[in-house]
């Protein structure tokens, strides 16, 4: 009766144990990141009872939900992030809610921990935003006039057309406006205009010609236009202006009938840029947009993945602790193994309300029946001792 007490009062230790783990998968519910985890009973041996032998760690993922910030990360599939302390240690998490810091690093917004990834060498580095809040100003080669300019026939009185607001840049990325100005040469080349170009103090930076054949398409070796554009240093720039292709319709035509409708199209170059958009895509690759042309990738995502999940534990119900570098293998999203990125969503926990509520009505029933127990050994116990008394 001495060892039924005990069993019994083992069972209410370990059932109350058992009620703890479920309080804590209720209260972190909408923990996102969060695993819920199972107490494991197990026999003391010797009809000595029962006790809590561990927990394990609940693996399946936790639902998806859209949030809308740019830097909030989940996973769908397998892995965890890396994140990086100041002292260098390793954590790992589900929980993407992530922000850049002061000083432009991707950060765990709960510790601060600095969110890893693989940089273009292949290193594990964290995300600095310094290095990509802006991209240096490339120097403008091309110019692309198109459209059409009024034919002129021989004898005709002299016309002009002009392109205004070329917009154009240098190495440093100031910006200088060109003129294009075409000057029907009728009288001396059928088919003829010449070209004269302009900045933005009207000095002339270069001449040329463009001539159509009968057909009003583009002459061979008149389709070009050079330009020295003055710079800073006392420097030129060598800028070419393109009229499009010889005997073809892709750039300037001369077609009787038509009124002038030129335009202009700088096909390369733009000053200091800064980042107006940043996004990661599936494959945890930070893309950067800077204007509508110019985009660049930054970073990885790195990921992490344990060949024991289960026997690891939570630690501030984000952080996974307990892992070694041997229980760790390390990887990018998408690969073999590791799951795919889906930005701007959070994973949430994977808590199950409906599982919890029965596990707490099985945990009421043993913890009941344990003290019951408990109750009738007790009842036994006086009546021997009653018993013993009335001899």
């Amino acid at each position: 009766m001495f060892q039924a007490l005990f069993n019994s009062l083992s069972g209410l230790f370990s059932f109350s144990r058992s009620l703890n783990t479920v309080s804590n998968n209720v209260a972190n519910m909408n923990t996102p990141g969060f695993r819920g985890s199972d107490s494991f009973f197990s026999n003391i041996g010797g009809g000595r009872g029962t006790r809590i032998s561990g927990e394990g760690l609940r693996t399946q993922s936790g639902d998806i939900r859209q949030t809308g910030n740019a830097t909030d990360l989940a996973i769908e599939g397998d892995g965890y992030f890396i994140l990086t302390d100041l002292a260098g240690n390793l954590h790992y998490t589900r929980a993407g809610q992530f922000r850049f810091d002061n000083d432009g690093f991707l950060v765990d917004s709960v510790n601060g921990y600095r969110v890893m990834a693989y940089d273009q060498t292949g290193n594990l580095a964290p995300i600095d935003l310094d290095n990509y809040r802006s991209i240096p100003a490339v120097a403008t080669t091309n110019v692309r006039i198109s459209g059409n300019i009024a034919a002129v026939a021989a004898g005709s009185p002299v016309q002009t057309s002009t392109v205004n607001n070329i917009r154009v840049f240098d190495a440093q990325g100031g910006s200088h406006n060109l003129t294009a100005t075409f000057t029907s040469n009728s009288a001396v080349t059928p088919g003829s205009f010449l070209v004269r170009i302009t900045n933005d103090a009207g000095t002339q930076i270069g001449t040329g010609e463009v001539r159509f054949d009968a057909g009003g398409t583009l002459v061979a070796g008149f389709n070009t236009v050079a330009i020295a554009l003055p710079v800073a240093g006392g420097t030129t720039q060598a800028i070419t202006m393109n009229f499009g292709t010889p005997g073809a319709l892709d750039g300037m035509t001369s077609l009787s009938g038509l009124a002038s409708n030129l335009t202009s199209r700088v096909v390369d170059g733009h000053g200091v840029l800064g980042a107006t958009e940043i996004k990661f895509n599936e494959r945890g690759i930070l893309e950067l947009i800077y204007s509508a042309s110019e985009r660049r990738d930054g970073p990885q995502i790195a990921l992490a993945t344990f060949p024991n999940e289960a026997s690891l534990s939570l630690d501030g119900g984000r952080l996974i602790s307990g892992a070694t570098i041997s229980d760790v293998n390390y990887g990018r999203p998408t690969q073999s193994g590791f799951g795919r990125i889906a930005g701007g969503s959070l994973e949430m926990s994977n808590v199950d309300l409906t599982q919890e509520f029965a596990d707490m009505i099985i945990i009421q029933r043993g913890y009941q029946a344990s003290s019951r127990v408990m109750s009738v050994s007790n009842e036994m116990l006086e009546q021997l001792y009653n018993s013993t008394r009335g001899g």
